[in-house]
């Protein structure tokens, strides 16, 4: 505050004596225009008055050097009331372009809201949005400033590219799929290769798989293929996996593709899910089969592919008998 209030007082000093600098100039001019006429007159009258009348003679100069430094000012007020003018119809162009600007701002902003008033979404989540984006914008942090700004540019790509029908993003977005699950209302069609195997055993599996159990407990129907090459690879983990997520409510299946018959082996596997027959959510690898990138897709002729893929290896598959019973002990025996 320091700093600014002696910068703006050092303006103003630099100011008020540029203005007695050039006031100085203008009244020494006038003065001399002023005297010079006056003298002038004084001579002319002496030698055109032959009475020698002296009162006469001083006052016709007085009367002249009067009127020219009135005339001065006259000019000197005239351009400064051309100046002034030019100055108010320059404000009054920047102040048109101003308030012509905000009544645009005011519309553009009213039309968007009214559009999203019209849509079938929720209005409240844009609001609310905007309001903490505006007080995001008053914090002193230059790094929360860019932060939300970067955050706010993801979403807003995100949304755009699902109103061309599909998004995607690096790896894995974990948070996708977890909100995808908590808002399926029918069904969720799944598919699970060794690309994301070990993904049952991190933290977010554990969060994924508990928003599967709240939508199983809402009449969700949840449906997941294990898919494997041979029966080797049919593991006791697995087998203890598709256990789990039974106990879960989810209908899990493992699917040996040798063993399945010829139309079932020739479709093609990958990971995907498909949520409410609307909406289909992909993993696709890289050359060292691990997860580089999520893909949303909701054109119908994609979901269609994948959930007729998905029907045809799951009617192909045994559904899981009833686990097994532990063994007897002796005392029990």
């Amino acid at each position: 505050m320091t700093g600014a209030s002696g910068a703006s007082s050092g303006e103003a000093r630099r100011a008020s004596r540029s203005e007695e600098g050039q006031h100085s100039p203008n009244l020494l001019r006038k003065t001399l225009v002023t005297a010079v006429v006056a003298g002038a007159t004084y001579f002319l009258t002496n030698v055109l008055n032959q009475d020698k009348n002296g009162v006469w003679q001083l006052t016709v100069s007085v009367v002249l050097g009067g009127a020219a430094l009135i005339i001065q000012y006259l000019v000197d007020f005239e351009q400064r009331l051309n100046s002034m003018e030019q100055g108010l119809d320059k404000y009054h162009l920047e102040m048109r372009r101003e308030v012509e600007g905000a009544f645009i701002r005011i519309s553009e902003a009213t039309e968007l809201f009214s559009e999203v008033d019209r849509s079938v979404l929720r209005s409240d989540g844009v609001a609310r949005l905007a309001r903490a984006y505006t007080h995001v914008g008053r914090q002193e942090s230059q790094l929360v400033k860019d932060f939300a700004q970067d955050r706010i540019a993801q979403l807003a790509s995100t949304m755009e590219s699902l109103s061309r029908g599909s998004t995607d993003c690096p790896g894995e977005e974990h948070d996708w799929l977890i909100a995808l699950t908590a808002c399926c209302a029918g069904t969720l069609e799944a598919t699970s290769t060794p690309v994301d195997r070990d993904f049952w055993t991190s933290e977010p599996a554990n969060r994924y798989l508990k928003a599967q159990e709240e939508a199983v407990k809402r009449g969700v129907r949840v449906r997941r293929l294990f898919l494997v090459k041979n029966p080797l690879e049919r593991t006791e983990e697995l087998e203890d996996l598709c256990r789990s997520q039974r106990d879960l409510g989810i209908d899990a299946r493992i699917a040996v593709r040798s063993e399945l018959p010829q139309r079932a082996r020739l479709t093609l596997t990958n990971d995907f899910i498909v949520f409410d027959g609307q909406l289909c959510y992909e993993i696709e690898p890289d050359v060292d089969v691990v997860p580089a990138k999520t893909l949303l897709k909701m054109t119908p002729e994609h979901v269609q592919e994948r959930m007729k893929r998905f029907n045809v290896l799951w009617e192909a598959t045994e559904p899981a008998g009833p686990d097994p019973l532990p063994a007897p002990t002796a005392a029990s025996g």
